[in-house]
């Protein structure tokens, strides 16, 4: 069986894995513990083999065993929604006050399809796969906890290969994206808290006052990023928020001020040199204006580095399955932030970008992933579903050649 065939096989899942991924897009449910959206995807994967429920989170992992003995593959899907009130106007839009933004219910659909096809196929499977469903991607550490909890292990040996799909709105449907090393940011950020001494608004000098230090701060924090790091290793430092006094009193000193910020960084050396750089620059900014400071880091997901090997497969992949025009190399990583990092950071694998921005919508226009009016186009699910279930299939051939 070819992947071109199995891509054309897919196909047929197409109306049923729509109808799957809008019922979820109806029910999003936020954090580690989603009980109604594991319910729905424990119903679409019965029979298709063993499951594992998480001890801690609604984590589920589905082990299906090959015909023949060989190693395992990971594949993964996750499942929280955002604290986003959805405006799309469609027929399915959700009403909870949670909508899936960010694609997850299409990476369900298209979990629940590779299931399909490689239960379909398990007699041909060198090996064994296991399918992760994720909880708490957004934030949350879901990936972590599982591993944790040792739902790589199902199988009962480590993976040789991990591999995932993100689909986002705004790139031209249907189109797979990645790279070597580097594809996603460390996500971190921190809190930073400066304490004076409160007063009246007339006598600034009798008081320790915290706005303009702390405003020096938010500032300075910008020039440590372009003066203590290479422009070819990017940091991101950027302010999401700040709090101060009280919006209706404004001959008030007050004692406390505060700001949050996110953390992007590309290398493991860079997400430990401005932890410390940021420390000395905000506590030399608190001892210059005799105030006090409290910095606190919040938690961070993994640069995201996919294998070299790995990559090589998708793209061999991808080619065999859709041909030569559907696969970008990407020049650049982003930004943005996965917790799938974790993942790859102890089993070999890769993580692949798809579009889905519809048809009547321009990529260069359209709102993006986490916006509100963010639209998935649904006709690509049998091909993500393709794609996951050929990578475990071409990995697991190959161990069984060498």
């Amino acid at each position: 069986m070819s992947y071109a065939d199995l891509a054309a096989e897919a196909n047929q899942y197409s109306s049923v894995l729509r109808e799957i991924r809008r019922e979820l897009h109806q029910i999003p449910e936020f954090g580690l513990q989603l009980p109604k959206t594991l319910a729905r995807v424990l119903e679409s994967i019965e029979g298709l083999g063993e499951i594992t429920i998480g001890k801690s989170i609604t984590s589920a992992v589905l082990h299906i065993k090959g015909g023949q003995p060989g190693p395992t593959v990971l594949l993964r899907a996750d499942m929280d929604a955002l604290a986003v009130i959805e405006d799309t106007g469609l027929e399915f839009a959700s009403i909870n006050g949670y909508m899936h933004a960010c694609g997850h219910d299409l990476h369900m659909a298209m979990g629940i399809g590779a299931a399909h096809l490689i239960a379909t196929h398990k007699a041909d499977l060198k090996g064994d796969v296991i399918i992760w469903f994720q909880p708490g991607e957004e934030g949350h550490g879901g990936a972590d906890v599982m591993l944790d909890e040792g739902m790589h292990l199902v199988s009962g040996q480590m993976p040789i290969a991990a591999f995932g799909i993100h689909v986002f709105s705004s790139y031209p449907k249907g189109l797979f994206g990645s790279r070597v090393g580097a594809l996603m940011a460390a996500a971190g950020g921190m809190t930073v808290s400066f304490k004076g001494a409160g007063g009246h608004g007339s006598m600034p000098w009798l008081s320790k006052d915290p706005i303009s230090p702390m405003a020096e701060a938010i500032s300075a924090l910008q020039t440590m990023v372009n003066k203590r790091f290479s422009a070819f290793d990017p940091v991101v430092i950027n302010v999401g928020w700040v709090k101060a006094g009280d919006d209706h009193t404004e001959n008030v000193i007050p004692e406390i001020a505060s700001f949050g910020a996110t953390i992007r960084t590309f290398s493991v050396e860079n997400t430990e040199k401005v932890k410390r750089y940021a420390t000395e620059l905000l506590e030399g900014i608190a001892r210059a204006h005799a105030l006090e400071v409290e910095i606190n880091f919040l938690p961070s997901t993994k640069v995201l580095m996919n294998e070299a090997e790995s990559i090589a497969r998708v793209e061999r992949v991808i080619e065999a399955a859709f041909g030569p025009d559907r696969y970008w190399s990407m020049p650049d990583p982003i930004a943005g932030g996965e917790d799938f990092a974790s993942v790859v950071d102890i089993i070999p694998g890769a993580f692949v970008f798809m579009g889905a921005c519809p048809d009547d919508s321009d990529p260069r226009t359209a709102s993006t992933n986490h916006s509100n009016k963010a639209l998935f186009d649904d006709s690509i699910l049998a091909d993500g579903a393709a794609l996951l279930a050929s990578l475990a299939f071409d990995a697991l051939n190959e161990a069984a050649a060498q």
